[in-house]
C-alpha cells in the first residue's frame, strides 16, 4: 500500500505565508485609516464592518466546504480574492470606499485553516498554528521596518503578496474534506446547538477573545500618541505573538493536560484582566513588555482548548461548520458588536476603554466554572 506523505510540511507553508500576511497588516491597518482621514469612530465602523460580514460570509463558506467534502478548493479560491482585494484600501474615495473594501476583504476570508489544519495533522495542531504565529511576528516586524521606509500603504502590498503565496501553498496542501456528505448526514448548527457543553464554550470563548477588540483597533495608535514610534510598535506586538508560539507549541499542550480546558479558560479570563487592566493604566515601554506576552494566555491557551474540544466533541462531517460557529459566529459577533463600540469608546475615554475589555474578561470566570471536561 503507497504511504501517503507527511502533510505537516505544506501546511506548516500554508499557515507561515498566511499569518504573515496578517502580520503584515493587522497591527498598522487602523492607523492607515486614520491616514485615509479617519477619527475612531470611523476607524472602529470601518473594522467592525469587516468583522460583521464574516458572521454571513464565514458560515456559508464553511458549510458549503463541508457539504461539498471540498475544504481546499473554497481556501484557495478565498485566498486568492483576498490577495486581490488588499491594495483596494488605496482606492480614491472616503469613508465608504474604505468601508466597502474592508467587508469585501473580510468575507473572503472564511475560517476554514483550522479546520483542515486540525483533520489533516492529527495530534500536531499546535505545531501548526505556532508556526503561524511565528510567521505573524515576522510579518510584523517587516511591516514595521516598510512602514518606517516607505510609509504605510506597503502594508497592503506585503499583505497580498503573502496571501497570494499562501493560495499556491494551499493547491499542494493536502485536503482533508473527503466526498461529499449525503444530506441526510449533512446536520446543521442545530445539531451543534445539542452537544453538551457547546453554548457555555462559546460563552467563554466570546467574551475573552471578543475582549481584544480594543487592543486591535487601537492599541498601536495609543502607542503612537504616546510616542512610541512603529519599530518598537512592531516589536511589541511581536512580543506578544512570540508568546502565541511558545503556548501553541510547547506550554500550551503541557499546561492543558495538566489543567483542562475549564482551567485553561479561567487561565486566560485571569489573565485578561490584568491584561486590560494594565493597558487601561500606561503606555509605558517596560509595562506593555511585561503584558504583551499574556497574550499567551489570553489567545493562544484558550484557542488550543476551544479546538481540542470540539475535536472531541463535534463530528467529522460537522468540523468547518463547527469552527464557523465558533471563529465567525461566537467569537465574530461579539468582536463585530465591540469593535463597533470600542471607536466610541476609545474617542471618549481614551485608555479607559481598556476597564472594558477587563469587565468582559472577569464576566468569563463564572461562566468557565461551570464548563465540564469533554467525553474522551
Amino acid at each position: 500500500m503507497e504511504r501517503r506523505p507527511d502533510p505537516l510540511p505544506r501546511l506548516l507553508l500554508l499557515y507561515g505565508a498566511m499569518f504573515a500576511g496578517f502580520g503584515a497588516a493587522s497591527p498598522f491597518l487602523p492607523s492607515l485609516l486614520q491616514e485615509r482621514g479617519l477619527g475612531p469612530s470611523g476607524i472602529g465602523a470601518v473594522l467592525a464592518a469587516g468583522t460583521g460580514i464574516r458572521l454571513l460570509a464565514g458560515p456559508a463558506g464553511c458549510r458549503a466546504a463541508d457539504r461539498l467534502g471540498r475544504r481546499r478548493g473554497v481556501l484557495v479560491l478565498l485566498l486568492a480574492a483576498a490577495a486581490a482585494v488588499a491594495p483596494g484600501y488605496l482606492l480614491p474615495g472616503g469613508a465608504a470606499v474604505l468601508m466597502a473594501v474592508s467587508v469585501l476583504h473580510a468575507a473572503v476570508l472564511a475560517p476554514l485553516a483550522d479546520a483542515i489544519s486540525s483533520g489533516a495533522a492529527p495530534g500536531r495542531y499546535g505545531w501548526v498554528r505556532g508556526a503561524g504565529s511565528a510567521a505573524f511576528i515576522v510579518g510584523a516586524v517587516a511591516a514595521g521596518q516598510a512602514v518606517a521606509w516607505a510609509g504605510l500603504p506597503s502594508i497592503l502590498w506585503l499583505n497580498g503578496g503573502l496571501l497570494a503565496l499562501a493560495a499556491l501553498a494551499e493547491l499542494r496542501a493536502p485536503d482533508p474534506g473527503g466526498a461529499p456528505v449525503p444530506a441526510a448526514r449533512q446536520g446543521g448548527m442545530t445539531d451543534l446547538l445539542r452537544l453538551l457543553g457547546f453554548l457555555r464554550l462559546m460563552a467563554v470563548a466570546a467574551l475573552v477573545l471578543g475582549s481584544h477588540a480594543v487592543h486591535d483597533g487601537f492599541e498601536v495608535l495609543r502607542w503612537t500618541e504616546a510616542g512610541i514610534g512603529p519599530r518598537t510598535a512592531g516589536l511589541l506586538w511581536s512580543e506578544a505573538v512570540l508568546a502565541e508560539v511558545l503556548v501553541f507549541a510547547l506550554a500550551g499542550p503541557l499546561l492543558l493536560a495538566r489543567i483542562g480546558p475549564r482551567g485553561a479558560a479561567l487561565l486566560a479570563a485571569g489573565a485578561g484582566v490584568v491584561r486590560w487592566g494594565t493597558t487601561a493604566l500606561t503606555a509605558a515601554v517596560p509595562a506593555m513588555a511585561v503584558v504583551e506576552p499574556l497574550h499567551g494566555l489570553t489567545f493562544a491557551l484558550l484557542h488550543l482548548a476551544v479546538i481540542g474540544t470540539l475535536g472531541r466533541i463535534v463530528p467529522p462531517h460537522l468540523a468547518a461548520t463547527a469552527q464557523a460557529a465558533y471563529g465567525t459566529v461566537a467569537v465574530g459577533a461579539m468582536a463585530a458588536v465591540l469593535t463597533l463600540a470600542s471607536g466610541p469608546l476609545y474617542g471618549a475615554f481614551g485608555p479607559g476603554a481598556f476597564w472594558a475589555m477587563a469587565v468582559l474578561c472577569a464576566l468569563a470566570v463564572p461562566v468557565a466554572l461551570g464548563m465540564r471536561a469533554p467525553a474522551t
